[in-house]
């Protein structure tokens, strides 16, 4: 007997193809343009560099930029009416200048700190913090004294470079203080940016400008790296106290300090010099001119350095000597070469360059230190922490897109 045959189930439609808003593949994108394939791919890649250049020169990147060439602008003011000073009425008081800056800090932000209630009165900031605020003062004091004081002895352009060795000293303080992590475009930029430096010094000695005397170049050399490693000490302490406490206390304690240790300088190595001035309005005029330009730039360069961070200030101070060179075109009559032009605008290269992604920092010290040292105590951390340590993208360079606020445990 034959089986009958089993019932033949109903034939079933296959399921519907997702909403095209759902998925979406390679082939089902439009075409740019008419020409297809090499051209529609030549119109994607341009429009992909098109908008990697906008985020690379977005808004925050070049606020910070400009806010760096603010500072420049003001230590060419100082340079301009320094150099007033010092040819032209033979006044050469490095000491009493920063008095008068050290004086207006005082009179602004250490009285604001004096009428302020409860842990941010200056008698309580005294009590936690004086030893520290008086040993920065020192050092603010006599970095300043030592840079002005090597142009006696060596040639500017022997300051011009060696003065860029303030900037490895803030790349190594604030990698081992504060902890920032750099990345392959920071360095690139660094280094483009000293490349433009070196290029302005070279164009000083083709054109033959004024270099300074000379007599004691290896005492004048060292005065330049003493000072610029005192400058980097006293751009990282600044960071780190303007992100961890505040600004008016930064400029309170150094206008505290500072007064009191410049005067006590003055009084000792200077007061001769200054009864020489031959006093007028003139002089008074350059020396306002000097303490405003000081004074800005004391005021405003905490604020750059929140905003961006100790080694790009120091980058974009390097445009500095360029702009009191352009001033100098009309003012003393200098040469002009057209590797200036080459200088700023590697310079300003650079300054993009690093500018250009943001720098990151370990989170958490123990973490670090275990990283460092893996011989050191143990520390109960995830099983991810000790591989590498804990990083968060800041805000101390300019972020993309591509790079956001992310934490890494």
């Amino acid at each position: 007997m034959i089986p009958p045959e089993p019932p033949q189930q109903p034939l079933q439609s296959p399921p519907p193809a997702p909403p095209n808003h759902v998925v979406t593949t390679i082939e089902n994108l439009p075409a740019e343009g008419s020409g297809g394939g090499s051209g529609s791919l030549s119109a994607s890649s341009r429009a992909s560099v098109s908008q990697r250049i906008r985020k690379v020169l977005n808004r925050e990147m070049l606020i910070s930029v400009a806010l760096g060439q603010v500072l420049s602008l003001l230590i060419c003011g100082i340079g301009l009416t320094s150099k007033y000073l010092s040819e032209d009425f033979h006044a050469n008081t490095p000491v009493f200048q920063s008095f008068l800056n050290y004086i207006l800090l005082f009179l602004v932000y250490t009285t604001t700190l004096a009428v302020r209630q409860g842990e941010e009165n200056l008698l309580a900031i005294l009590r936690r913090r004086w030893w520290k605020y008086m040993i920065l003062g020192l050092i603010d004091l006599e970095a300043n004294y030592l840079v002005v004081k090597a142009y006696q002895y060596t040639t500017l352009t022997s300051i011009q470079l060696l003065d860029c060795f303030v900037i490895p000293v803030v790349i190594l303080l604030s990698w081992f203080f504060l902890l920032i992590r750099y990345k392959a475009v920071h360095f690139v930029g660094i280094v483009v940016c000293i490349l433009g430096m070196g290029c302005m010094a070279g164009a000083d000695v083709l054109v033959g400008r004024h270099q300074g005397a000379g007599e004691n170049k290896l005492v004048g050399d060292l005065l330049v790296l003493g000072g610029a490693t005192l400058y980097g000490i006293s751009n990282v302490w600044e960071e780190y106290i303007i992100r961890t406490l505040s600004r008016v206390e930064f400029l309170g304690m150094i206008g505290l300090f500072g007064a009191f240790f410049s005067g006590i300088q003055l009084a000792i190595m200077e007061h001769k010099e200054l009864l020489k001035v031959p006093w007028d309005w003139q002089i008074g005029l350059l020396y306002v001119g000097f303490s405003a330009c000081m004074f800005g730039l004391y005021s405003f360069m905490p604020v750059v350095i929140k905003k961006t961070s100790a080694t790009s200030v120091n980058l974009s101070l390097l445009t500095a000597d360029l702009y009191s060179l352009f001033c100098g075109l009309f003012l003393f009559h200098y040469k002009f070469s057209g590797l200036y032009l080459l200088s700023f605008f590697t310079i300003l290269i650079g300054l993009v360059l690093y500018s250009s992604t943001s720098t990151y920092i370990a989170q958490d010290p123990r973490v670090y230190k275990q990283f460092r040292n893996p011989s050191g105590p143990v520390v109960d951390l995830p099983t991810t922490a000790q591989v590498e340590p804990s990083v968060t993208y800041t805000s101390l360079g300019q972020e993309t897109e591509e790079e956001p606020h992310v934490h890494v445990a």
